[in-house]
């Protein structure tokens, strides 16, 4: 496989003559399971690790390679295992802060073309869930296709109702319905795969991306697990890993992800609440605080039924969220920065 299949363009190359070192060779991370690393040339996949001056320098979790990075890696013993020393940098990206308590980044994967934001129609569609996916995808600077699946399992008005909900949320990215019963939308997705770009599936445990993944694969190769009596799917997906399609497109399948929390998210908030920000720059005063200035143009949409008040309280309920976490981010950095002084302080007494 030459490695433009795997998605290499002229920018990137152009960035790794820069960065890998002359015993060093480009390639892909495909895979990332608990901080195990394999990554893939056109020669083939090998198994790999990061040498020990990239983990001294790495300045957060940010810095550390996700599937979809590429990386300048060195081979060893016939080329059947790597060490990464550098990962050049991201076009694109999806992250989350860090599940738990922990105001952090967590990388999720990097350099995606398209992101399929993969909804069920049966249990688990929720508008407010997938602002909070849209929000990330644009921070991420990829464009959004949303898939609501399992249309079978529904009936014809309560489909269309659930679009109309979409839409009335100010959500303007492409919508596909899908069935894999009957095979609706499947063809419709495969024409939007196209050879050498990057693609990736976001949503719950049991919404169909594992399903989708052998559709455009051809035939079962993903491990599938039976639905439940309820019509629910069950999880299959056990870590991140980029897969080949049989026309050449490049697919990212993860495991879903039970919290979406926001971090640092402005650009991306103001990306997938537009309709909101559009509003915000027709207010009379520029700092208006849309409760009781005069000439407020949200307010008004709001009373005359121009824009969803849940709308609106949902963009509100994330940009606390996204402010909140990333003082709360700052103030650890500082904290991790005043502790890694105090090491090398230590250490430079110690060898005196």
């Amino acid at each position: 496989m030459d490695l433009t299949e795997l998605g290499l363009d002229d920018e990137f190359q152009e960035q790794a003559n820069h960065l890998c070192g002359p015993s060093q060779r480009l390639a892909r991370v495909t895979a990332v399971d608990r901080g195990r690393y394999v990554v893939r040339n056109e020669r083939g996949e090998v198994s790999a690790e990061l040498t020990g001056k990239f983990l001294y320098t790495a300045a957060s979790s940010v810095d550390m390679p996700c599937v979809g990075d590429w990386v300048c890696v060195e081979y060893h013993d016939a080329d059947t295992f790597a060490t990464i020393h550098d990962v050049v940098p991201r076009r694109s990206f999806l992250r989350r802060k860090s599940p738990g308590k922990n105001i952090d980044f967590q990388m999720i994967a990097a350099n995606i073309d398209v992101a399929f934001i993969v909804q069920s129609c049966h249990f688990d569609f929720n508008v407010r869930r997938l602002e909070r996916y849209l929000v990330m995808v644009n921070e991420g600077h990829i464009e959004p296709v949303l898939l609501l699946t399992k249309t079978d399992l529904v009936s014809a008005v309560e489909l269309e109702r659930m679009l109309g909900h979409i839409r009335a949320a100010g959500i303007t990215a492409r919508i596909i319905t899908l069935s894999s019963m009957t095979g609706e939308g499947v063809e419709e997705v495969k024409r939007l795969v196209l050879p050498g770009k990057t693609y990736c599936l976001l949503g719950s445990s049991g919404v169909g991306k594992t399903t989708l993944i052998n559709h455009l694969l051809g035939h079962d190769v993903l491990e599938t697990a039976a639905v439940s009596g309820t019509g629910e799917g069950r999880h299959t997906t056990t870590r991140r890993h980029l897969v080949t399609l049989d026309n050449g497109g490049l697919l990212i399948d993860m495991p879903g992800m039970r919290e979406l929390g926001i971090l640092s998210a402005g650009e991306g908030l103001d990306d997938s609440f537009a309709d909101i920000k559009a509003l915000a720059a027709s207010c009379r005063f520029a700092d208006c605080s849309h409760n009781n200035e005069p000439g407020c143009a949200i307010r008004k949409a709001i009373e005359n039924g121009e824009l969803n008040p849940e709308h609106y309280q949902s963009y509100l309920k994330l940009k606390a969220e996204s402010d909140f976490n990333e003082m709360s981010y700052v103030d650890k950095r500082k904290k991790d920065k005043a502790f890694g002084k105090m090491v090398k302080t230590v250490l430079k007494q110690k060898h005196k």
